[in-house]
């Protein structure tokens, strides 16, 4: 028993020292390293590997950028509304009633929207599209704080679906910036703003991306089921809707990238809207400004594509050889026109121009309205009864 006893002394002896430093390697890890820490005197240990450490980084500073970005451009956004909605219109066509059973009156044919890109010498021009004024009477402007200000058709023009307005600037403080269509990119930022469905919206805005450049739209003027011509437009998806017309397209620093024109108005089909390029419109609005329309070179003939007509006529009646695939034929020539005094006839089939095949209307109208300037020199290769011919012209201005 003595002996039990001492062992069980010598153990107790040694554990009490060991408890004692223990506790106290608690306080201090607890309660002294982290102040140390804190204080920078002792590192910061970190359970990450180095990869684990970068990955983290790498997350954390893309998390940042991501926010950063965000904030900066829904604030650049509504800084950039702010400034250029001052310059958005509403475009009212009024036209005059004529009615046997009531007195004659002024109904308002329609709304569209415009755009105010210049103030010189009191008066403030405005461009809008020319569906938007057509059979105009009479053209009223509503300012973005609703002021109502009669303005003046100086020109408009069918082929670009231009019109430009012009008015007084007493109630008009700035005119909207002009960018350049050429540098827009697919996928950049894009901003709508005009009065969809009439004034009550006026000023309305919508936001989406640039989705596609230098698409062209088939545009059927007479409505006969058959393009007469293709306009070249930028596509959007920023929701254009009646009304829109006529309205700005701006870029993310508040500059005129195009002019809202038409949109893709099927069931199936969401986020087609089209604008004019504004680098294709400035020479047709500053045109429009001094002249009242645009001057293009003048033919003087009637033309029709052959595809227009049953194939069976090519050769019974235009007497067309089978290796021809396309070409217009022409059903009547102007008196004293280029084209009379050159010699072309009706039933004559146009096959190329300087060259250039033509397979129908549009393809001999893109050559004379963007190829060609009044008073060039044009070749046209034609058929007449069979049989291959040419001919030079001098190209005129329309009387």
């Amino acid at each position: 028993m003595g002996y039990y006893r001492r062992r069980t002394h010598r153990r107790f002896y040694w554990l009490t020292p060991l408890l004692l430093g223990v506790i106290i390697g608690i306080l201090i890890v607890s309660l002294v390293i982290p102040e140390l820490m804190k204080a920078g005197l002792i590192p910061q240990a970190t359970s990450e590997t180095p990869r684990q450490q970068q990955a983290t980084s790498q997350l954390q500073d893309r998390n940042i950028t991501n926010t950063s970005v965000s904030v900066d451009v829904s604030t650049q956004v509504t800084e950039v509304v702010e400034t250029v909605t001052p310059t958005v219109v509403g475009v009212t066509n009024i036209q005059r009633q004529n009615d046997y059973w009531r007195e004659q009156g002024s109904i308002e044919a329609g709304t569209g929207s415009g755009v105010i890109y210049k103030i010189t010498d009191g008066t403030a021009y405005i461009v809008t599209n020319h569906h938007v004024i057509e059979g105009a009477d009479q053209v009223e402007v509503v300012l973005y704080d609703d002021t109502h200000v009669e303005a003046e058709v100086i020109g408009s023009d069918l082929f670009s679906d231009l019109a430009v307005l012009r008015m007084s600037d007493d109630s008009v403080d700035q005119a909207i910036e002009i960018g350049i269509s050429q540098n827009v990119k697919v996928g950049e930022p894009a901003i709508a703003i005009g009065n969809p469905l009439g004034l009550m919206f006026s000023s309305s805005v919508t936001q989406g991306v640039i989705s596609g450049t230098e698409r062209t739209i088939p545009q059927d003027f007479d409505m006969d089921g058959r393009p007469d011509w293709q306009a070249e437009v930028i596509q959007t998806d920023a929701a254009i809707n009646p009304g829109n017309s006529g309205g700005a397209l701006i870029n993310i620093y508040g500059q005129l990238i195009g002019i809202n024109s038409m949109k893709i108005n099927e069931a199936a089909v969401e986020g087609l809207g089209f604008a004019i390029p504004i680098d294709y419109a400035i020479p047709i609005m500053e045109e429009l400004e001094t002249k009242g329309n645009v001057e293009r070179p003048f033919l003087g003939v009637e033309v029709y594509s052959l595809d227009e007509i049953p194939h069976r006529e090519w050769e019974k009646t235009l007497s067309l050889p089978n290796d021809v695939t396309g070409g217009v034929y022409i059903w009547s020539v102007q008196p004293m026109s280029p084209a009379d005094q050159s010699g072309l006839q009706r039933l004559d089939v146009i096959i190329e121009l300087d060259g250039e095949p033509i397979g129908n209307i549009i393809d001999l109208r893109k050559v004379l309205f963007h190829e060609k300037e009044i008073g060039d020199q044009l070749e046209i290769t034609y058929y007449r009864n069979g049989e291959i011919q040419q001919t030079e012209v001098t190209l005129t201005a329309q009387e």
